[in-house]
C-alpha cells in the first residue's frame, strides 16, 4: 500500500514571509514539487499559504487530504523559546519607559504565539483542502536545510554548513552528517546572522532584503578593494569563524543596520539602484568579499576537525554563485554539493527527507518536479486563440538554426523547474557569441539592468574544453572562470567585470531534448553552449503554464517560442492581435 508524505513551507507568522512551497513523497520518493510562487504568479509569495501549491502535489498524485499519511512542517515552535534571551535584552533596550513595556509585551505574546498557535493555524487552513487533516509534525528549519544537502548529495560522509537570515533561533549550522544522519557540531544563534548582514547590505544599496542578494552578488565584481570602505565595515563587523555581526543584525529586519551603515559611512542608503557608481560597486566588492572570508573560515576549521573533504551546504545564503566558487575552490574541499533550492523553498524536501537514512535517497541529478503539460492541451490553447503554429519534423534542429541566425527563443518543455535557476524546460535562449544577444535580453527581453549577465548552458562534454577546473554543474550554481582561449566564442554568456560563468552542463541523461537541441547547435557553429536564462519577464515568476509563456512571448522581445513540439513565431500583425488576450489553459 503507498504512503504518501506532504510537506510544506508556510509563508505566514513565525513561518517566514518568503518562498513557500510543498513536496509530496510516496514511499519516501520526492515525486512532486512546486513553489507557490509559479501558481500565485506573484514573486515570492510573500506571506501566502501554498494552498495551491499542496492541491497541485496532491492532483499530481490524483489524490485528496486525507489520504496523505502526514504532513511534515520544516519549522519547530518549541525551539523559539531559546531565541527569548536575546528579544529581551533588545526589548529592555529600547527608550522610554512606555516603549519599553510595549516592547517587552510583544516578546511574551510572540512567544505564546510560537507554542500554542502555529499548527492550529495550519490545520485549519488545511481542512479547507480536504478533511479529515493528517497527523501534522514539525522537524527544525535548520536540519531541513541540511537533510535536503546531505541526503541527496550522493556523500557517504560529508561536513555540512546551512546559512541563511534565521531558523527558529539559529542562523548558521555546521553539521556532520554520515550514514546515520546529520550531528549538529556548531550554532551561530540569531541575530550573528551571515544572511541578514548581506541583507542589510542589499538594502543599503537600494534592493529589497530576500530579493536582490543576487544583484548585489552581480555588483561585486565591478567593484575593486577599497581601503576606507574595508576599514569601515570591519569596524562593524567581525570576519573568520567566531564571526560577529550583531552590530549590524541586532534586531530582526534592516532597518536598524541600513541606519547603522549610513552613520559610519555618512550616505544615506542608495534609494535609485538603477545605476551605480564606483562606491556603491567597491562596497558591493567588500561585502562579497567579507562574506567569502567568513564562510571559507568556518568550512576550512571544521572540515580539518570533521576529517572530511565532502562539503553539502544550503540556506539561501547558499545560493551565492562566488562564494560557491570560492568554496569549490578551497584546498579543504574535494567534492561540493549545493543544494540547487538552497533557499527556503528546498525546506520541503528537506523536512521529507529527514527522517530517511541518507544512504537510501537516490543523489539528486535534476530538479524537474514540477507540473507539466500535455501536447494535445496546448495545441488546444493554440487553436482555440487563433495562434498559429508550426510542427517541424525536426524541433531541436529547427531552433538551433533560428539562434544560429540570432532569434531570441522561449523554450517551454517538461516538467517545470523547483529552485530560482531555469534549466532547460522554462528558459529564454539566445547564441552566446555575440554581445548583442546578451543587451538585447537584458533590454528588450527581461526588462532589467544592463549590467546584470547571464549564464550558459553547455554540454557536460565540453566542461574541461571551456572552463578551468570544469566539472560537472547540473543546478547553475556556482561561478567558474572560463579558459581564455574559449572567452571570445562565449562572450555573451560572461560576466562583463570578471569573465567567469556560471553554467549549466547538460548531458542526454540529464535532459535528452534540451541535450540534443544544444548538440545540434555545435553541429552547426562549432559552439556547444547556449546562453540560457529563466523564462519570465522583470520581476515575474518563471513562467508555470502554456498561456503563461504565449503572454510573455507576446508581451517581450522574443521571436520565436517553442511549446513541446510546436513552433510559434511572430509576425507585426500577430503580435498586435494575440497581445491583447490569451485564453487560459
Amino acid at each position: 500500500m503507498t504512503t504518501y508524505t506532504l510537506a510544506f513551507k508556510p509563508a505566514i507568522g513565525l513561518y517566514g514571509q518568503h518562498d513557500p512551497s510543498a513536496a509530496l513523497f510516496e514511499d519516501g520518493d520526492l515525486v512532486f514539487a512546486v513553489e507557490e510562487e509559479r501558481l500565485s504568479r506573484e514573486k515570492h509569495a510573500v506571506d501566502t499559504f501554498p494552498e495551491r501549491a499542496i492541491r497541485a502535489a496532491l492532483d499530481h498524485a490524483g489524490i485528496d487530504l486525507p489520504a496523505v499519511d502526514r504532513v511534515l512542517l520544516p519549522y519547530d515552535p518549541s525551539l523559539r523559546s531559546n531565541i527569548l534571551p536575546h528579544y529581551v535584552r533588545d526589548a529592555v533596550r529600547v527608550d522610554g519607559a512606555l516603549r519599553k513595556v510595549t516592547a517587552v509585551e510583544n516578546v511574551v505574546k510572540t512567544q505564546l504565539e510560537s507554542r500554542f498557535a502555529p499548527t492550529r493555524r495550519i490545520e485549519s487552513r488545511l481542512a479547507d483542502i480536504g478533511t479529515p487533516v493528517p497527523p501534522i509534525e514539525t522537524r527544525p528549519h535548520h536540519a531541513c536545510h541540511a537533510a535536503s544537502a546531505f541526503h541527496p548529495s550522493g556523500f557517504d560522509e560529508a561536513l555540512v554548513v546551512t546559512i541563511d537570515a534565521k531558523g527558529e533561533y539559529d542562523a548558521t549550522v555546521v553539521w556532520h552528517g554520515d550514514e546515520d544522519g546529520l550531528e549538529r557540531v556548531r550554532t551561530y544563534e540569531h541575530p550573528n546572522s551571515l544572511g541578514l548582514f548581506f541583507a542589510a547590505i542589499t538594502e543599503y544599496l537600494g534592493y529589497r532584503m530576500f530579493n536582490g542578494e543576487g544583484k548585489v552578488m552581480g555588483l561585486a565584481p565591478y567593484g575593486e578593494d577599497d581601503p576606507d570602505i574595508e576599514r569601515t565595515l570591519r569596524s562593524l563587523v567581525d570576519t573568520g569563524v567566531d564571526y560577529d555581526v550583531t552590530e549590524l543584525t541586532r534586531r530582526w529586519g534592516t532597518g536598524y543596520g541600513v541606519r547603522r551603515l549610513e552613520a559610519a559611512f555618512g550616505r544615506d542608503r542608495n534609494d535609485a539602484p538603477e545605476a551605480f557608481t564606483q562606491w556603491e560597486q567597491n562596497l558591493a566588492h567588500t561585502a562579497q568579499k567579507l562574506l567569502e572570508e567568513t564562510v571559507l573560515d568556518i568550512i576550512e576549521r571544521h572540515a580539518e576537525v570533521a576529517g572530511t573533504a565532502n562539503l553539502a551546504v544550503a540556506g539561501g545564503v547558499a545560493l551565492n554563485c562566488k562564494l560557491n566558487k570560492r568554496l569549490r575552490e578551497s584546498p579543504a574541499v574535494d567534492e561540493l554539493f549545493v543544494q540547487p533550492a538552497a533557499h527556503d523553498a528546498g525546506l520541503a524536501l528537506g523536512a521529507g527527507l529527514l527522517d530517511q537514512r541518507p544512504s537510501q535517497v537516490p543523489t539528486m541529478e535534476t530538479v524537474y518536479h514540477g507540473p507539466s503539460y500535455d501536447t494535445g492541451d496546448i495545441r488546444t490553447v493554440l487553436e482555440m486563440n487563433k495562434i498559429a503554429y508550426s510542427e517541424p519534423g525536426d524541433v531541436e534542429r529547427h531552433i538551433a538554426e533560428r539562434l544560429a541566425d540570432g532569434a531570441l527563443v522561449g523554450w517551454f518543455n517538461g516538467r517545470l523547474e523547483l529552485g530560482p535557476r531555469a534549466l532547460g524546460n522554462r528558459s529564454i535562449l539566445a547564441d552566446p557569441r555575440s554581445i548583442d544577444s546578451r543587451d538585447r535580453v537584458n533590454r528588450f527581453v527581461k526588462h532589467r539592468e544592463e549590467w546584470r549577465p547571464f549564464a550558459p548552458s553547455m554540454l557536460e562534454s565540453a566542461v574541461e574544453e571551456y572552463l578551468v577546473d570544469g566539472e560537472r554543474a547540473p543546478f547553475m550554481i556556482s561561478a567558474f572562470d572560463v579558459r581564455p582561449e574559449k572567452r571570445d566564442e562565449i562572450p555573451a554568456a560572461l560576466h562583463p567585470a570578471d569573465d567567469t560563468t556560471r553554467p549549466q552542463t547538460v548531458s542526454a541523461r540529464q535532459n535528452p531534448r534540451y541535450h540534443r537541441l544544444i548538440s545540434e547547435f555545435e553541429a552547426l557553429t562549432g559552439v556547444p553552449v547556449v546562453l540560457n536564462t529563466s523564462f519570465n519577464d522583470h520581476a515575474e515568476p518563471i513562467v508555470n503554464t502554456p498561456t503563461e509563456a504565449l503572454k510573455d512571448f507576446f508581451g517581450m522581445g522574443l521571436d520565436v517560442l517553442v511549446l513541446q513540439d510546436m513552433v510559434v513565431t511572430k509576425t507585426d500583425a500577430a503580435v498586435k492581435r494575440e497581445a491583447r488576450s490569451v485564453e487560459s489553459l
